[in-house]
């Protein structure tokens, strides 16, 4: 799906001339035009319109990265919370790909490619998520069944999901949303506590051994199939 009309800023940075940011800078250059007319930043692009950067700025040198939070840090600043960026150093400025709650642990895919993140998270797109999941207390075979086919929490109801037992008290799910402490949320609402959440795979990418507050970075072959399946090149 297209989505046009689209803000000219935004199909820059899907046709991968340049981050949101740069092409607002082309913009203000006057290198872009659309149909012949000097674009202006906030015009809008229709599909079939003919879009022409005159100097084509060089395409970001994209680095991918799995990896492991530890409890207490956040994907997202807060007062009073360890930060991702504070608490480990990488090669370059990377930001994390959606949200991972403080209080659970696992993977997080980290990069400095601004596509991934619209592709990755957008509910156009459906993307796998697997979790393994420990309750406070046993859970039956309803709870698991109860699970699957989806579960209401505030005038919500989660798609249905594959899930499986692992022990008396942990399971697996695999999710193709991700609203806000969802997984959370929905053991609450079947009357189970979470006490450990750790994502182990996005899509393709997976956890591995990688240790707490470490990273491996995403390359070669799994590099390939992660972008092929976001519809993006390197």
């Amino acid at each position: 799906m297209n989505n046009f009309p689209k803000r000219i800023n935004k199909y820059l940075a899907d046709e991968n001339h340049a981050t949101r940011t740069g092409a607002d800078e082309l913009i203000k250059k006057g290198l872009v035009t659309i149909n012949g007319r000097k674009a202006v930043l906030g015009d809008k692009v229709n599909e079939g319109d003919s879009v022409i950067v005159s100097t084509k700025a060089p395409k970001k040198a994209y680095v991918y990265y799995a990896y492991n939070k530890a409890p207490g840090v956040s994907t997202n600043p807060e007062p009073g919370v360890k930060d991702i960026l504070k608490v480990t150093r990488f090669p370059v400025l990377v930001f994390p790909v959606g949200r991972l709650d403080k209080d659970s642990h696992g993977l997080i895919i980290m990069t400095n490619d601004g596509r991934v993140t619209n592709r990755l998270l957008s509910p156009l797109y459906v993307h796998e998520k697997e979790y393994v999941v420990k309750t406070e207390k046993e859970f039956t075979d309803r709870f698991i069944e109860s699970m699957g086919n989806g579960v209401t929490f505030d005038e919500f109801k989660s798609k249905p999901c594959r899930v499986w037992r692992k022990t008396k008290n942990t399971f697996h799910i695999i999710l193709t949303e991700g609203k806000k402490r969802q997984i959370r949320r929905m053991c609450e609402a079947l009357y189970h506590k979470v006490i450990d959440l750790k994502r182990i795979r996005v899509m393709n990418i997976t956890l591995d051994k990688i240790p707490l507050g470490s990273y491996r970075e995403i390359t070669g072959k799994e590099l390939e199939i992660f972008l092929e399946s976001l519809k993006l090149t390197k």
